[in-house]
This record gives structure tokens, sequence and C-alpha cells, in this order.
């Protein structure tokens, strides 16, 4: 067996591995959460069209798929340990690397784990009421995902890919409850809602909401190193994951429309619970049900980032861009114990704490900056392999424009995020930005040791 401090990622190779249909089920589980289940409803009050909603949710649903179409790329390209980390370290430089591993640590990924957590405390404690507070049921459910992912690589997978099928099937019941509703003649006749006033301003703003419920399919990369063939597995995955969270999600939004009308949605918070109570004989059991839909939903996303994501700092360990002891792999679970450890530690004092709230408001300003720069290196791997005569295994249709188009739409969005929500977006980029003085000082202390 490798060294399992300096061999990084993958570096065991007795551990087992996961196949496409696990990639496939992590690279959904990172893009699924709650944001479906209440989002549509803030789109709506925005745009108060529900031409203008699917319009937004199929643009969105168009930058999705290019990125699926990048990174799957990428994955062919360049399959190495650490996925996205491991794009900004070698098309850019450590230092990109590192501010990424940054953002990921303090704003993305733990601020959005956490939040995601106390949400499925909420609607856990609606369907099992036990006399305990939402942040103690949040922090005993990182603690139990965290203890599963540090006792085995294939208890890990397997939670999350179980999770993920879940998911599904719940996002399909509540399709299937928009169809009965129509079927039974009672569906709204108010789907078409009005243009407001400044439709393009409804739709720069409605846009931050769409493409945080969009995002996160970036996160099963950094777990290529656990995959039988990241090459050809992960490549494959972003594309089947990618199209069929863009095909729920459409239908999904098609359903609330059917049922609520683009007014209806409007008003309400709770959209997938009002179509479930139309179709149900008693409020309760309606409430009750897409109480469990979104608990299992959530708790699906919870179990997929602490799967993926601590291996993002056990790449950077491996590089020396972090603390040594995070990159070590256990000889018996095959796990990053220590980098899983981490990450559930972080994410259950950002739970405890309340301060998980402002969080959520600046995630997708600092995300899509990435997202952006994924395209970029793939750019950046294309000249610099012009002299290969090896074969890719997928290569992006229609590049460079539809690779340029992900790009600049991904930086759209950022500028749009500022645009509407200037505070809080300023507040995730603040963050993001100390990262590159932390790693001068970093690499400073390093070469000290050294």
């Amino acid at each position: 067996m490798a060294d399992p401090v300096t061999g990084g990622i993958g570096a065991d190779h007795s551990a087992p591995r996961i196949g496409v249909f696990d990639a496939t089920m992590l690279v959904m589980g990172g893009i699924v959460g709650a944001g479906i289940f209440s989002n549509p409803s803030v789109v709506a009050k925005m745009v108060h069209s529900g031409l203008l909603m699917m319009v937004v949710w199929a643009i969105g649903g168009v930058i999705a798929l290019a990125g699926a179409f990048v990174y799957a790329e990428l994955a062919a390209r360049h399959p190495a340990p650490g996925g996205h980390y491991a794009y900004m370290r070698d098309a850019f430089h450590p230092a990109v690397a590192f501010v990424f591993g940054w953002a990921m640590l303090l704003v993305v990924q733990t601020g959005g784990i956490a939040a995601v957590s106390v949400i499925f405390a909420r609607y856990f404690l609606a369907v099992v009421p036990l006399h305990l507070s939402e942040t103690t049921v949040a922090v005993l459910a990182l603690a139990l995902l965290t203890g599963i992912n540090c006792a085995n690589l294939k208890a890990g997978n397997k939670t999350q890919s179980l999770f993920m099928v879940l998911k599904v099937i719940a996002l399909v019941a509540i399709i299937g409850c928009g169809v009965a509703i129509m079927a039974h003649g009672s569906g709204s006749t108010t789907m078409a809602g009005t243009i407001p006033e400044h439709p393009w301003r409804a739709l720069a703003a409605a846009f931050t909401p769409v493409m945080f419920a969009y995002g996160g399919w970036q996160t099963a990369s950094f777990a290529a190193g656990d995959m039988r063939d990241p090459a050809r597995d992960l490549s494959r995955a972003m594309l089947y994951g990618v199209l069929g969270v863009v095909a729920l999600y459409l239908a999904v939004n098609a359903s609330f429309l059917l049922a609520l009308g683009a007014d209806g949605l409007a008003s309400t918070i709770t959209p997938a619970a009002a179509v479930v109570d139309r179709v149900s004989s008693s409020m309760h059991i309606g409430a009750e049900a897409i109480a469990a839909a979104i608990a299992v939903s959530t708790f699906g996303f919870l179990s997929q980032g602490m799967y993926a994501t601590p291996r993002l700092y056990q790449a950077m360990a491996a590089d020396r861009l972090f603390f040594k002891a995070i990159a070590r792999i256990s000889p018996r679970s095959h796990t990053p114990v220590t980098a899983i450890a981490l990450q559930g530690t972080l994410c259950a004092i950002v739970a405890a704490s309340g301060s998980y709230e402002s969080i959520m408001s600046y995630v997708t300003s600092v995300d899509f900056i990435f997202y952006g720069l994924a395209a970029l290196a793939l750019f950046v791997f294309r000249a610099r392999d012009r002299s290969r005569t090896g074969v890719v295994g997928y290569t992006v249709p229609g590049h460079p424009w539809t690779t340029g188009f992900f790009m600049i739409a991904s930086w759209i969005v950022v500028s749009t995020t500022i645009y509407s929500d200037p505070r809080h977006s300023l507040i995730g980029i603040t963050l993001l930005a100390l990262g590159v003085p932390t790693y001068f000082i970093w690499m400073r202390l390093k070469t000290g040791r050294a």
C-alpha cells in the first residue's frame, strides 16, 4: 500500500471503488437539496409570470448542462484526485487552488452543509416529534454522517446513493401530484400570471435562486480518486446526473404552475406542500408527507457533502497546502478520516452557532466564480495538449463556443447576484479574497519548516 500521507487521494489501490451509477448519484446528490422545494416560489415572487419562470429555469438548465459538458471533458482529460481543486492547481497556480479550497472550507460547503442540516432538522422534527431542539438534531445528523463516512468508504457511498434514489422518488411523487390535479380538471387557471414592469431586472434577480438550486455538481469531482476509472466514470456521471436534475427541475416547476398557477405559487413559501395537500384527503397527511420528502432530500444532500468535500481538503494536504494529518487515509476504512472529521466538526460548529442563515445568501457569488474558472481551465488544458496524440475519452460538443458560453454565463450569475444582494455577496467575496494573503503566509511558514 502506498504511503498514506504522501499518496494523496486514491493512493490506497486496495480500497473499494465506485462506478458510474454511484458517481451519477454523487453528481445529482450534490445538486438536489432543499432549493427545489422552496426556490420556485421565490422565483415566482420575482418574475410574477409562469412563462418567465419556466424561461429562467430552462436557461438555468442550459447553463448547468453546458457546465456538465465542461466538467465531463475536464474529468476525461485530467482525471486527477481532487477534481476541481486539481484543475485550478494544474491549469493556473497552486495559489488559485488554495483559494478555491479556502472558499469551500469557509463559505460554500461548510456554510451550505450547516444551513441545510438545520433545514433537515426542522422537517425531521415535523415528522418525528422528538423533544429536541433543531440545533441538536442538526448536530446529531452531522455526527451520524461523519461517523458513517469515517467508518467505511463503501458504507458512506452507499448511504449517499440510497438517499439520492429516495430524493428522486420524492420529486417524482410531487410531479405525480401535479399530473393528478390536472387529470381531475382542478388545475390552476392562472398559470400565465403577469409580466413584471421591469422583466430584465426581475430575470436577473431570479437567476440567483435558480442557479443556487442548480449548483453543486462540481463536488462529485472531489471524489475522482475513489472511482474505478475517473476519466470514463466521472465524465459520464456528470452528463447523466445533470441531465437527470434538469429534467426533474423543469417537471417539478411545471407541476407547481399547473397545480397552483403563477399567483398561487408566489403566495406560498411551501409550494410542494401546497401541491400535495391538493390531492391529499387530509391536510395533516399532506403536510407530513412533504415534510418527510424534504427531510429525505436534505439528508441526502448532507450525505453527499460529507462524502465528497473532505477529499478536496485531503488533496490540498497531499500538496502540502494544508496540515499534513488531513492527507492520511485510514488503512482500515480506506477513508480520509481526519479530513471528514474536520468537515463534520466545522459544519456542526456553524450549525450550532446560528450564523448559517446569511451564509446561504453569498454562496452563489463565490461558487460561480470558480465555475467560470473551470471553463477557463479547459481552454488552458486544450492549448497545452495540442501536441498530444492520445484520444481523450470525451470532448465538449461545440467547443469553444459552448465552453465560452458557460464561462461567461457563470460570471454573469456572479454579477447578477452581487447586483441583487450586494451586502451578502461582498461578504462572501471578501472572505474569498482573504485566502490570497493566507496562501502566502502559509507558504512562508512551510518554507520556514522545511
